[in-house]
């Protein structure tokens, strides 16, 4: 499997480190990044702020964003992404703790290609994890991303 980059955009501290603990252990991406806040994840994205030296020609295969965010929600995230050629094509797995069916609808029209509910148990969590990066890194075919510009 090619070098494999996961953007985890997660606010709260314990399920950071569940997610990065059962990411790890399904050894299914190379290297994960995390962004704790919305803001701090369109900075990475797009290069800017503390980020602005980061190649921007290699971008996420993944990104797992909370819905939840401080300085800026992740439905904001999504439409950000969704409006730049730079970043439409990334799959985006909502993994929140809502199940609400106003935040699954929001979710897809702002252009999630995925929504999941946490799973409150940590085997349960790691199994969703690994099932997840399976997938999207694996099994799921994604289109070629445009080159950056010059």
């Amino acid at each position: 499997m090619p070098d494999k980059l996961i953007l985890l955009v997660e606010d709260n501290e314990e399920d950071e480190e569940l997610a990065l603990r059962a990411l790890r252990r399904a050894q299914i991406a190379d290297r994960i990044e995390v962004a704790r806040d919305g803001k701090e994840a369109l900075e990475y994205l797009f290069c800017e702020g503390v980020w602005r030296d980061r190649d921007g020609s290699r971008q996420p295969d993944l990104i797992l964003l909370d819905l939840k965010l401080p300085k800026l929600n992740g439905i904001d995230v999504l439409r950000r992404l969704r409006a730049d050629e730079r970043t439409r094509r990334i799959p985006v797995v909502v993994f929140s703790s809502s199940s609400e069916d106003e935040d699954i609808t929001r979710s897809y029209c702002s252009g999630a290609n995925s929504f999941v509910s946490k799973p409150v148990s940590f085997s349960c969590f790691a199994k969703t994890i690994g099932e997840l990066g399976e997938y999207w890194l694996s099994v799921n075919h994604s289109p070629s991303r445009p080159s950056p510009p010059a």
